[in-house]
């Protein structure tokens, strides 16, 4: 009987195919490499492990087991991984050549998922280095027997965070904490046979929450209808991968630019969806402004962003994109609360259409490569009667575990947020229900501390007695150094 294979093994092994590459291969091209060849001995495995249960059914029959009713995908002849390590020389045209054998034999649901990297480069990757990584992955075998989808799907996304730590990503840019991604998933609680976008979704990271949201809330993650729109080539294909790994059935991932180029329609209509969430590339620049004026989508609801900040253009492409019942959260820089000119006129519009929920205000420094506080934004497009014409304000960024490097939401941070959310009640210091008076008030800003005011405690010390403490600590630095002094005149120092 086959050992299941462990998480930390797994990780293990995943993190020492990464040191295999490290030299010859930037830390930030690690991905491009290593996640293929992942998914490359996964369908192989997999392929193996189908072919000999229909063998064993069939009675030794060979062609009825090669039939492609019994293998999820078709893994052509030469083009297995058994293939490529009977390969010594050219070997990354073998690799190269193998993957493109596959995709076309699996057209439909595997159309460049391998990405565009160049396995024949010899220059970067030596038939050595090449034989040294497919020696070190052939070391386990990734059938389902060996691995559960929910082991290698964890795995995969312990080395998505592990190549995020080498680089450094800016935020919104590769991967964001999955403590905001559950928190944001908590809230709009997706649910059996609905629809979930993700229109900037990167690595997959919160389509694949809400596959686990759906889990552990002991309803059927496969009834989840997945969509996801991601413009980098490779990390497009890492969302496919991903989602594969963690055996999601009803998915589609498109590879394209969703502010100038949506990929997901109805009609002659932007396709909508039951939840709609995203952590979109902060504050981007050169976003598409040009088109938006007259954008043939019907996006610019609220008015056109200023063309060097498309914050506001993806809120409103996500408005668009939520159906009758929709419900959307997006995590995106503080700015987006306060900011004047274009983008303050288009969150007028947005408070009177009443669609806006909650604000949340996180801890600093809790995404890569970035110290700001950032805010996520819930949208309804079916507010409950008592919540129509107020927005729920909560500043929970003190909800974090402060360390050295970078700051952490943790499980009882979120559980404390999401209480306040679902509670939807006035809570002194840390939530407030504000009404459109409130925001005319202030000028339509969104501000958290313009409506949560912070109360001193009662037992916080006065000014006075402060000094006095601060008197008495300066007194006694005066005695240690004086002290001190008499020590180093005694030893003629």
């Amino acid at each position: 009987m086959n050992k299941k294979l462990t998480l930390s093994e797994i990780e293990q092994y995943l993190s020492k195919a990464a040191w295999i590459l490290k030299g010859p291969v930037d830390a930030s091209d690690f991905k491009s490499y290593i996640f293929p060849l992942l998914f490359f001995k996964r369908i192989s495995d997999v392929y193996d492990e189908e072919y000999e249960l229909a063998l064993k059914e069939s009675g030794n029959d060979k062609e009825y087991a090669l039939l492609k009713e019994f293998h999820r995908f078709i893994i052509p002849k030469n083009s297995h991984w058994k293939d490529i390590r009977e390969t010594s020389v050219n070997v990354g045209i073998k690799i190269q050549n193998a993957i493109r054998e596959i995709e076309s034999a699996n057209q439909e649901y595997l159309s460049g998922i391998f990405g565009d990297v160049q396995w024949s480069n010899k220059e970067r990757l030596s038939d050595e280095l090449l034989n040294n990584l497919i020696d070190h992955f052939s070391r386990y075998n990734l059938s389902n027997i060996s691995v559960s989808a929910d082991v290698l799907g964890n795995a995969y996304e312990y080395l998505i965070k592990h190549f995020a730590d080498l680089t450094n990503k800016k935020a919104g840019e590769f991967y964001t904490p999955r403590s905001v991604v559950h928190l944001m998933t908590k809230i709009i609680d997706p649910k059996e046979n609905e629809s979930i976008y993700d229109p900037a979704c990167g690595t997959g990271g919160m389509l694949i929450e809400s596959l686990e949201y759906l889990k552990k809330s002991n309803l059927n993650p496969q009834t989840l209808k997945i969509y996801g729109q991601e413009s980098n080539l490779t990390t497009s294909a890492i969302a496919r991968i991903n989602l594969f790994l963690h055996n999601a059935e009803d998915f589609n991932i498109f590879k394209g630019d969703t502010l100038r180029n949506p990929g997901f329609f109805e009609l002659d209509n932007l396709k909508t969806f039951d939840c709609v969430v995203a952590n979109p590339p902060f504050s981007l620049k050169n976003w598409g402004a040009e088109n938006w004026a007259n954008d043939p989508f019907g996006r610019n609801i609220a008015g056109v962003p200023s063309k060097s900040n498309g914050d506001m253009a993806w809120v409103q492409h996500m408005i668009k994109s939520m159906n009758n019942n929709g419900r959307m959260a997006v995590v995106l820089p503080e700015g987006v609360l306060f900011r004047k000119g274009s983008e303050g006129k288009i969150r007028k519009k947005l408070i009177e259409l009443d669609l806006l929920d909650a604000i949340i205000g996180l801890g600093p420094n809790i995404f890569y490569g970035t110290n700001l506080s950032p805010c996520i934004l819930i949208f309804n497009n079916k507010k409950e009667k008592h919540k129509k014409g107020k927005i729920l304000f909560i500043d929970g960024s003190e909800q974090i575990k402060v360390s050295r490097a970078q700051n952490y939401l943790e499980l009882q941070h979120i559980k404390k947020i999401f209480e306040w959310y679902s509670n939807y009640e006035n809570v002194e210091n840390f939530v407030k229900i504000c009404s459109m008076e409130d925001f005319i008030n202030n000028g339509y800003s969104l501000l958290i501390s313009l409506y949560i005011d912070k109360k001193l405690e009662k037992n916080y010390p006065s000014i006075q007695n402060v000094s006095e403490n601060l008197k008495k600590a300066w007194d006694n630095t005066l005695e240690s150094e004086k002290n001190f002094k008499k020590i180093l005149e005694e030893f003629n120092l």
